[in-house]
């Protein structure tokens, strides 16, 4: 150790003295400053072999890593105490001065690999023995931390992964470090190297560099943050893609592989910022890197400890975010029948013969998956109602495996059974309301029992203290805030004097954990009691702890569970991590329960009957508020959801809008596009007489010309006189309907009438076929207007195709001139003939129009008199019926008046009368 010292303070003042040579001298004058500089670069060029020996020298003097070496030869007890002292002596020696360590930063630029590589190699142990304090050091000196990432970037591989595990110390535990090593672009540079090693099939580099990606990220919300947002979680999807061959994985590939899985649940972890670890979990989706851990999760061949890891990393993953659970709802494991992921892990967790971390991360796992997940408790409960129960047999339901587990002769399994059963009623009043409806069937020829029922039985049975202890966890809370549980739980006279009788015996320590949960079980009980049992009202229940077991040792036991020391590991965080299975006692998420309810149940102990009663009115006025909240948040919901309609359909509107403004603008630009061919048309007729073709050519085109004008002008002919006759027939038509009008208003006898209507809808039916022989003429003589439109435009085409005539007299000239404004003057007349016709046909339509309101207002008439006439009808066949029965009546009373001897008149007699008073109505309905 002697030796040792000496050739530290050698090397020491060797590297002093070196460093004040490089310095000029302040008494020397300037000329002789720049010759000393001048030899003070020379030297430095021939003398980088020394600087890198002593450098090394001062490596190996502070360096533990030799003394390591001869200790395993040594029998010395101390010796590790000594070789770590002594090395933090030589370090505290050498920061003293701070320019020892900024020297060491500039030797560390120099491109030289005999005087970077020692360089770095010396800083790395200068950090491991006086950390904290080097890293102020590096912090405070200009570009420190900068100069030292540029050792990332170095093409010579020994310097660029020595220069990683220095970074691995520098940012150890040092945010500030840590955040300027992340804007220096480290996150890119490291995960450039892990993809150039081979992802996890690299070697130790790739480790090195995860362990820096942890330093960097791990409890560093800033630097997360810069990670998630530069696209960086995507990088690590090709982590994970594994073959379909997982045997003979490697050592150097597990440690790579739990690593990254490590890397992933930093980012991740229950212990950020919930919006933090949200949004990482999102991205996890979207890119991918979920579906590829579970396709890890149902893969065979993977070993236990990655199978373990990736769990707990697949847990945090889905932790609170409804789109991950319900992926993770739907991954099914590769089996036949394909049986959900949910149930394969479940059946894991209560089969004893699996490791005990195993069974620890599926619980986290289920846990994780329940929580804030009111869809999938909801699910998991339907398993054990009694609708949902598969009667086959065929499939195992993750209800059914719960209470398997949560009644097997494994206190392991029914602790996991319990604690996941009681995750599936976290804050869910209606779920534990549905679980009273569970029955069980214990054996054959007996009754069922309920779910509640057989836990209190297998309670009382007096089992393993860790069996009780889930089963205790369970019922406090299936009963907290859950009137009617509690009032099932009560109506069983033995669960009351149970709890007492436990709470009241004096037991050892390993009882006391379970006698503070009856305690705890029978304050919920008081508190959560609604008074509906007359023997169990919240008075009564008092009264009884103050005879049995006292009040204050009551609160006593209570406390019991909240001084115990694995509540306090439990309460640390929500991953059951235990040591053994012994110490598998609390739930992270019970211990949050009873930290709500211990001081609640304490103060209701002492409270009178009077005070409840103004609690309950609280309450009630509570609950009232609660449901007007509840009301108006419906109405607010459902004001959301017309919103979002609305502004949908504002939106479809809108992208109508600017597809018709598009289709406008379209025909804004074909119609400019037809006035430029139009003006084209007219420039190239004007310089006609610029071109030199023949004649004869010239003639005869233009004779073509003049015979398609001559038959164009016959063929409006025709069609004018077809248009005349047309008019003449709707004129004709008019009229008729005219003359039609007058007979709808005539009133008549019934015969009449009924002329009328037939001969009305004779004359209806003969317009209605006439009006559709118009129609088809109309669509005719429309179709030869377009054929008329489309050979005028062929002649336009003809005319600018054909050659010009040659020659150069003025008289050629003058003709083609007379000719073209003919037939210019002519296209126009036949442009307006056209117009004419268009309008022509558009008062045709209207007079159509008008024709078929005619008719229909003429079938409407017909249909009321239909009625009428229907109406009288009914009313002569009523007097029929009448006449039929007076005639009866009168042949009954001339029969009576005969027999009694009264003389009658004859029938004869009788008509006569009857005809003359016809007669008279007959007159007097004709003078009126």
């Amino acid at each position: 150790m002697c030796e040792r010292l000496e050739v530290f303070f050698f090397a020491e003042d060797f590297h002093y003295r070196a460093r004040i040579a490089q310095l000029p001298s302040e008494q020397n004058n300037q000329e002789n400053t720049v010759v000393c500089d001048e030899d003070q670069m020379e030297a430095r060029h021939s003398d980088s072999e020394i600087i890198g020996y002593a450098l090394d020298t001062l490596y190996n003097v502070i360096s533990n890593d030799l003394e390591e070496e001869e200790q395993d030869d040594s029998e010395e007890e101390n010796s590790p105490k000594q070789v770590d002292d002594l090395g933090s002596q030589f370090t505290e020696i050498f920061i003293k001065q701070q320019e020892n360590v900024t020297l060491l930063l500039t030797l560390v630029e120099e491109f030289d690999f005999h005087v970077r590589w020692p360089g770095v190699k010396l800083l790395t142990s200068l950090l491991k023995q006086q950390g904290p304090q080097v890293q102020q050091i590096i912090l405070v000196s200009p570009m420190g931390v900068s100069r030292l990432m540029d050792l990332l970037a170095d093409s010579r591989e020994v310097i660029r992964n020595d220069g990683v595990l220095l970074l691995q110390q520098l940012t150890k535990s040092n945010a500030a470090i840590q955040k300027i090593v992340a804007f220096e672009n480290a996150f890119e540079r490291l995960l450039d190297i892990i993809t150039e090693e081979g992802n996890s099939d690299g070697g130790i580099v790739v480790e090195d560099c995860l362990l820096l990606l942890q330093n960097l990220l791990k409890n560093n919300n800033s630097n997360q943050n810069f990670f998630k947002e530069g696209s960086y979680i995507q990088r690590m999807k090709p982590w994970f893609e594994v073959g379909d061959d997982n045997c003979g994985w490697s050592a150097q590939k597990v440690t790579n592989l739990h690593l990254m899985l490590q890397l992933v649940r930093v980012l991740v972890s229950p212990t950020n910022p919930p919006g933090a670890t949200s949004s990482c979990q999102k991205a996890m989706f979207h890119c991918g890197l979920l579906q590829q851990l579970c396709t890890i999760l149902m893969a065979t061949g993977v070993p236990a400890d990655i199978l373990t890891e990736t769990i707990n990393t697949v847990s945090e993953v889905i932790r609170g975010c409804q789109m991950n659970q319900d992926y993770f709802a739907s991954v099914n494991a590769p089996s036949n029948p394909p049986r959900p992921a949910i149930v394969v892990l479940l059946m894991s967790m209560v089969n004893e013969r699996q490791p005990f971390v195993l069974r620890c991360a599926v619980l986290y796992c289920f846990q994780c998956f329940l929580y804030k997940n009111q869809k999938g408790q909801g699910e998991i409960v339907s398993t054990l109602l009694p609708s949902t129960i598969d009667a086959t047999g065929n499939s195992v339901s993750a209800g059914q495996l719960l209470c398997g587990g949560l009644f097997s002769t494994d206190s392991l399994s029914n602790w996991c059974a319990a604690v996941a059963l009681a995750h599936a009623l976290q804050e869910n009043a209606t779920l534990k309301e549905q679980l009273l409806r569970v029955q069980l069937a214990t054996s054959i020829g007996n009754p069922p029992v309920s779910l509640l029922q057989q836990c209190t039985n297998i309670l009382s049975q007096g089992s393993k203290v860790q069996t009780r202890v889930g089963l205790l966890m369970l019922l406090c809370t299936w009963l907290s805030n859950c009137s009617i549980a509690v009032t099932h739980f009560l109506h069983n006279p033995a669960n009351i004097p149970f709890l007492t009788g436990q709470i009241a015996e004096n037991l050892g320590e390993e009882e006391q954990l379970v006698q503070g949960l009856c305690a705890l079980l029978l304050g919920i009980s008081i508190y959560y009691n609604d008074n509906s049992l007359e023997n169990y009202r919240k008075e009564k229940l008092k009264q009884l702890i103050e005879k049995r077991i006292g009040r204050e040792n009551f609160i006593e036991k209570l406390g019991f569970i909240s001084k115990h020391e694995l509540y306090s590991r439990a309460a640390q965080k929500p991953q059951p991590s235990f040591s053994s299975p012994d110490h598998m006692m609390f739930d992270h998420e019970f211990t949050k329960l009873v930290k709500e309810l211990e001081g609640v149940i304490s103060k209701a102990i002492y409270k009178s009957s009077e005070e409840d009663k103004k609690e309950e009115e609280v309450k009630k006025t509570l609950e009232q508020h609660d449901n007007i909240v509840t009301h108006y948040k419906k109405v607010i919901r459902e004001q959301d959801q017309e919103l979002e309609e609305l502004k949908q359909q504002v939106n479809t509107l809108k992208s109508q809008n600017e597809q018709l403004q598009t289709t406008v603008t379209q025909q804004v630009s074909q119609i400019q596009q037809h006035k430029d061919q139009y003006n084209l048309l007219k420039v190239q007729l004007g310089k006609d007489n610029q071109h030199h073709n023949s004649h004869s050519d010239t003639v005869q085109m233009n004779g073509i010309q003049v015979e398609e004008v001559s038959k164009l002008k016959e063929e409006l002919e025709e069609w004018k006189n077809k248009h005349e006759l047309l008019q003449g027939q709707l004129r004709e038509k008019d009229s008729l309907i005219e003359k039609l009008k007058p007979l709808q208003l005539e009133t008549g006898t019934e015969q009449s009438s009924q002329t009328s209507k037939s001969s009305g809808l004779e004359h209806n039916n003969e317009l209605q076929k006439e009006l559709e022989m118009l129609r088809t003429q109309i669509q005719l003589q429309s179709a030869e207007i377009t054929k008329l439109q489309a050979e005028n435009q062929k002649l336009q085409v003809m005319n600018t195709s054909a050659d010009p005539a040659l020659g150069d007299s003025s008289a050629t000239a003058a003709k083609n001139l007379e000719l073209e404004g003919r037939l210019v003057q002519e296209v126009k007349d036949l442009k307006n003939e056209v117009k004419a016709l268009s309008e022509e046909k558009a008062s045709l339509k209207q007079h159509l129009d008008s024709s078929n309101s005619t008719v229909a207002i003429l079938q409407d008439e017909k249909s009321k008199l239909q009625q009428e006439v229907a109406e009288s009808k009914k009313e002569q066949d009523d007097l029929l019926v009448l006449l039929a029965d007076q005639d009866q009546k009168l042949s009954a009373l001339k029969n009576k008046l005969k027999d009694l001897g009264v003389p009658v008149e004859d029938e004869d007699d009788i008509e006569s009368g009857d005809q003359a008073d016809e007669d008279e109505d007959g007159d007097e309905e004709e003078q009126d």
